[in-house]
């Protein structure tokens, strides 16, 4: 009998295909009564193929007697309950490595985007403005500038490296000092922000960390400063955010992610000396895939072995 997999979002074609060749597969996200489908299949579900925007509940993991596994798609993990896994004894896995360059560009782009006012300047061509007004008012430099990093792991190095090609002086915050690494540390993300102009949020989303950057943190940063996250929407307190960018608090911010995705608030969406994208850093083609083979890697080496490559 074919393991019985519950499929709380999408993952790329190949990879779906093989799931679907080679175990009982229920698309809960594309049923139309998803509880009725759930009611049909939850004493036969031995593993769950989640996703950031797919929930899995303390309710949903104990509704699945029969639950051995939750394979994450994504390095973060937050739309988990990971107490009431481990509770059950439910292994679960995540996807981390594979997406830290990608993830690290789009750190970069952000930051460029912000400080050489890209996304402006593309729609002052498009929409005739060069033409009619002459050149559109000046960006800033990056070489010289200060990249305070929230959260120094394999993502936030990525950037380091990134940020000083572009001649840029980097420093970071964490739960503790990092060894081997030559790099100033600041204890906390207010006083990174007092010594930064670039607050780069890089750290894992927890009840530690939710709402780490708020108003005295925006503060501390400074009206030059700017805001780039490419963590988890709910790290940073959206609301003082917004109020820091309309009262000319802090200079800007460029953002992947948001407290209610895909839910943006359209105060934020009005303002100018923001760029936004709607979760991309992982998303690419080449990532994407190697992402949704590691989910199927752990899945497959969990029912031959009993064993996974990136448990949580």
């Amino acid at each position: 009998m074919r393991q019985k997999i519950l499929m709380m979002g999408p993952i790329p074609a190949a990879q779906m295909q093989f799931l679907e060749e080679n175990y009982a597969v229920t698309r809960l996200w594309q049923e139309a009564d998803p509880e009725k489908a759930l009611g049909g299949v939850k004493d036969d579900v031995t593993a769950i193929v989640s996703t950031a925007f797919g929930k899995v509940s303390a309710k949903l993991i104990n509704a699945l007697p029969n639950l051995e596994i939750i394979s994450h798609f994504g390095v973060g993990y937050d739309s988990i309950d990971i107490a009431a896994a481990r509770q059950r004894g439910v292994v679960v896995t995540n996807t981390p490595d594979v997406l830290t360059d990608d993830t690290a560009d789009m750190g970069m782009a952000l930051t460029l985007a912000v400080f050489r006012r890209i996304v402006e300047g593309d729609i002052y061509v498009r929409s005739g403005q060069w033409a009619k007004k002459g050149a559109m008012p000046l960006g800033r430099a990056l070489r010289g500038r200060r990249m305070g990093i929230v959260g120094l792991g394999r993502i936030g190095q990525a950037v380091a490296k990134r940020a000083q090609a572009f001649g840029i002086n980097v420093a970071y915050s964490g739960r503790q000092k990092k060894d081997g690494v030559d790099l100033p540390f600041y204890p906390d993300a207010r006083a990174l922000a007092e010594a930064s102009q670039i607050l780069m949020v890089c750290c894992a989303y927890s009840a530690d960390t939710h709402h780490l950057v708020d108003m005295p943190v925006l503060k501390a940063l400074g009206r030059d400063g700017v805001v780039v996250n490419i963590a988890r929407g709910k790290i940073i307190d959206e609301q003082a955010l917004i109020d820091a960018l309309q009262s000319g608090l802090i200079a800007g911010a460029g953002l992947d992610v948001f407290e209610n995705e895909p839910d943006v608030p359209s105060s934020l969406c009005r303002l100018d000396n923001v760029v936004l994208q709607p979760h991309q850093g992982s998303a690419t083609h080449e990532t994407r895939a190697a992402m949704a083979q590691l989910v199927v890697d752990n899945l497959r080496m969990y029912f031959e072995k009993a064993e996974v490559l990136t448990p949580v």
